[in-house]
């Protein structure tokens, strides 16, 4: 049976990648993606041929979400799985400089974006016994420096795959953290957020894995938010939290 699915976040980086390996298997009907760059969705419309479809617009928008959701119905008639990607790290402040203004902004992207699509999505997931991963983050569980907001934000997403795994039992829920990964962010925190929100001593250690060539690729977490999501989430790993590389995941690397 051909399989639909919906990623967030998938201009670049490790959306990116999630959409080239989920469009990459057989079993794949259609990856629908959601970003706000028209352009670069339009590359991977045209590169992928047919298997990869999307919906522009920003994900903080209750909006977009409906729509895209709506989409997806309409247009394909079924969702198997869903991959939460979509997020951001600003504000980078620590608890003497909280902008509260900036931590809503900041959790109505990560944090209530895939509340709302888990919302609107739900109905058709439970039709498919569909699978829910969120990209986490190493922030929900250890402290960084600055990050209050971020890591906030994240760890409330481990708590909602926890709770969609306890209340709805047609559907699987996931929150896996993809490592400290080669992307857009990690250059941000080097060159703009760190020097201005974080102390040298917390900025160093993204400094020295960037000089040391020690950053993860993107396509390393993506094959697993992948093939977790094709694949299914096993019943006894369903609605916890793990890093990427935990061998409780090793199939799925």
């Amino acid at each position: 049976m051909s399989k639909v699915y919906l990623v967030t976040g998938v201009s670049r980086g490790i959306g990116s990648c999630i959409v080239k390996k989920l469009c990459s298997l057989e079993s794949t009907k259609a990856v629908i993606g959601i970003a706000r760059s028209q352009e670069k969705l339009e590359e991977l419309k045209v590169f992928y041929k047919g298997k990869f479809d999307y919906w522009c617009g920003d994900v903080s928008d209750e909006t977009t979400i409906e729509n895209a959701v709506i989409f997806v119905k309409d247009k394909y008639k079924r969702l198997d799985g869903i991959v939460a990607n979509a997020g951001v790290l600003d504000p980078v402040e620590d608890v003497n400089n909280i902008h509260v203004s900036q931590w809503k902004k900041l959790f109505d992207i990560n944090y209530f974006s895939v509340v709302c699509l888990v919302g609107h999505a739900l109905p058709l997931l439970k039709e498919s016994h569909g699978n829910i991963v969120f990209v986490s983050s190493s922030a929900s569980v250890e402290t960084y420096y600055a990050w209050g907001a971020y890591g906030s934000s994240k760890a409330a997403l481990n708590y909602f795959a926890k709770t969609i795994a306890f209340e709805e039992k047609e559907v699987s829920a996931i929150s896996v953290a993809p490592g400290i990964v080669r992307t857009q962010m990690q250059e941000d925190i080097r060159e703009k957020f760190g020097p201005k929100g974080m102390t040298k001593d917390a900025l160093k250690q993204f400094v020295d894995l960037h000089e040391n060539d020690q950053l993860v690729s993107p396509d390393v977490p993506a094959s697993v938010y992948a093939n977790l999501v094709s694949r299914g989430i096993p019943s006894e790993i369903n609605g916890a939290y793990f890093d990427y590389n935990d061998e409780k995941l090793a199939s799925f690397a």
